[in-house]
């Protein structure tokens, strides 16, 4: 299975991009501002462009939010960057440097809506991939 994220230039706080599943537009995402490598705040800062693993496991934050096991994908060896996982969320203070999906954007441009309906059918398909034997790669332009 493979993701592709296209991103619009960060504004208003927020980088908003579309997410394609196997070369078919799917949903949008929300993500934090993107920053030069030398500029990165921590939690605030976009996922730099690239082609990631993703991995699904046991989130540890998320699993303590919710006071029970909640599985979530990962993305792997992320440079500078550590626990990036796809999540729900709709605005880029819910993003922690993750990536947010959603059905559409926000009338304020700098979010995502119906970010749970997004992320429940895009995790759907990533586990049905896993169980077929595909692997799952994010690339994010």
């Amino acid at each position: 299975m493979t993701i592709t994220i296209i991103r619009r230039p960060s504004a208003n706080g927020a980088t908003i991009g579309r997410l394609y599943v196997n070369g078919v537009p799917e949903f949008y995402t929300c993500e934090d501002v993107v920053r030069p490598p030398s500029q990165k705040v921590f939690g605030k800062t976009a996922i730099p462009t690239g082609t990631y693993k993703v991995l699904i496991n046991r989130s540890e934050r998320f699993s303590k939010l919710a006071g029970y096991d909640v599985e979530l994908p990962l993305l792997l060896n992320v440079p500078g960057y550590a626990g990036v996982r796809i999540h729900a969320g709709n605005f880029p203070q819910d993003t922690a440097g993750c990536l947010l999906p959603g059905t559409g954007i926000g009338a304020d441009g700098a979010s995502v809506i119906n970010s749970r309906v997004a992320f429940s059918a895009l995790f759907a398909r990533m586990q049905q991939a896993l169980v077929a034997g595909e692997s799952i790669i994010v690339t994010i332009r």
